[in-house]
C-alpha cells in the first residue's frame, strides 16, 4: 500500500486561503445536515498543563471520506522558532479503510482555522465592515489577518499583542507581505475602538477583549482559547453578543469563553443561537441588523481538518505533488 505524504511547504501551496474559506463553508454545511461524525476530541495533557496532545477523528459522509488529526498543542511556543500546534492528519477512504495520506498538521490548522473564520465573518460582519482589530501576533493572528483581507474590503488594521514588540514585527513584517498597513498598538482597549471587525488570536489564559470596549455592530472572532479553563472575552462581551458556534456539543463541553458565563449565572445554553452551518442551510438566522454585536467562537474540528487535508490530497495527485512511501497494509499469502 502507498501512502501520500505532504509536508508543510506541500499544505502552504495546495492550500490557499480563498480556496479553505470556501472548503469550510461546504464542511460546515455538511455537518449541520448531521453527514458527518464527529466525537468530541480527548486530549492528554501533560503534568501541569504545560503542553498536551489532541486527538481528533472525523467522518465526512458527503465525501465518504474519513480522518484523524494528532496534534501537540504546546502554548508557550508563541514568540519562539516552533509552532504552538504541530501534528499529522491521517486521511483514510471509508471502502476498505485505507491509509491514503500523511500530511503535515500545523499549516493545516492554521490555514482551516482562519478559514472557518473567514466563512463566518463572511456570513456574520456588516457587509462595509473594514476596521480590523487583530488581538494576537502569532500564527493564528497571520493566517487570520490572510483571511480577513479574503471576505472584506479592509481598510485600516490594528494589531495588539501582550509584547509590544511582537506586534511591531507583526505589522512590518504583514504590511510588506500584504502591502497594506498596519498600526502596532500598546494596548488592546485602542486596537478594537471602533473597530468593527476583531480577532482574538492569543494563548491568553484570561479575557484581553472587555464588552465595554466593543462598538455597537461590530462582528467578533473568539479563535484562541479551545479549551475549558481559559478564555479571551469577559462575561460582558459574551453577554451583548449575539453567539453563534462552530458546534453546540463542543462549545457546551469545551469553550471556557461560553462555560465561564454560564457558570456565573449570566448566560445558559441558549444563548448559542445556531451553528454557522445552519446560517449557511438557512435553518438559522444570521445577522439581523446593522447595530447588534455578533460572536463567532471558534473551537476547531475534527472535519475541518479532514475537508481540509482530502482538498489538498486531491490536488496533490493532480499536480503529481508530494512523496509516496510504501507503507504496508495489504494482506501476502505468506509470510517470511
Amino acid at each position: 500500500m502507498e501512502v501520500l505524504i505532504i509536508n508543510q511547504r506541500g499544505v502552504t501551496e495546495l492550500l490557499p486561503m480563498t480556496e479553505c474559506i470556501d472548503v469550510m463553508a461546504e464542511a460546515l454545511k455538511a455537518l449541520a445536515r448531521g453527514n458527518v461524525i464527529l466525537p468530541l476530541r480527548p486530549v492528554m495533557w501533560l503534568p501541569e498543563k504545560v503542553g498536551a496532545l489532541g486527538m481528533m477523528p472525523g467522518y465526512l459522509g458527503d465525501v465518504a471520506t474519513m480522518g484523524v488529526k494528532v496534534v501537540s498543542v504546546f502554548p508557550g511556543n508563541h514568540g519562539t522558532e516552533y509552532d504552538s500546534h504541530m501534528g499529522t492528519v491521517l486521511l483514510f477512504e471509508t471502502t476498505h479503510g485505507q491509509l491514503q495520506a500523511i500530511l503535515d498538521a500545523s499549516q493545516i490548522t492554521a490555514t482551516r482555522t482562519a478559514g472557518v473564520t473567514g466563512a463566518a465573518t463572511r456570513l456574520l460582519a456588516r457587509e462595509d465592515a473594514g476596521d480590523l482589530a487583530i488581538l494576537g501576533s502569532g500564527v493564528q493572528a497571520r493566517s487570520h489577518l490572510e483571511a480577513m483581507l479574503a471576505v472584506r474590503r479592509i481598510r485600516r488594521i490594528r494589531v495588539w499583542s501582550r509584547n509590544y514588540d511582537h506586534a511591531i514585527q507583526f505589522a512590518e513584517a504583514e504590511s510588506r507581505r500584504h502591502s497594506v498597513g498596519i498600526e502596532p498598538v500598546p494596548t488592546a482597549q485602542e486596537a478594537v475602538s471602533g473597530a468593527d471587525i476583531i480577532c482574538t488570536t492569543t494563548a491568553a489564559p484570561e479575557p484581553i477583549l472587555r464588552g465595554e470596549w466593543i462598538a455597537a455592530g461590530a462582528h467578533v472572532n473568539a479563535v484562541g482559547s479551545s479549551v475549558p479553563f481559559t478564555r479571551e472575552l469577559d462575561t460582558a462581551a459574551v453577554v451583548k453578543s449575539r453567539l453563534f458556534v462552530d458546534r453546540r456539543e463542543s462549545t457546551l463541553n469545551e469553550a471556557g469563553d461560553f462555560l465561564f458565563p454560564k457558570q456565573e449565572g449570566a448566560i445558559s445554553d441558549d444563548h448559542i443561537l445556531g451553528e454557522v452551518g445552519e446560517v449557511l442551510i438557512g435553518k438559522v438566522a444570521g445577522r439581523q441588523s446593522p447595530q447588534e454585536v455578533t460572536l463567532f467562537k471558534s473551537l476547531g474540528l475534527a472535519v475541518e481538518d479532514v475537508a481540509a487535508a482530502r482538498h489538498v490530497y486531491q490536488k496533490a495527485v493532480a499536480q503529481g505533488r508530494g512523496t509516496w512511501v510504501e507503507l504496508g497494509g495489504s494482506r501476502h499469502a505468506s509470510h517470511a
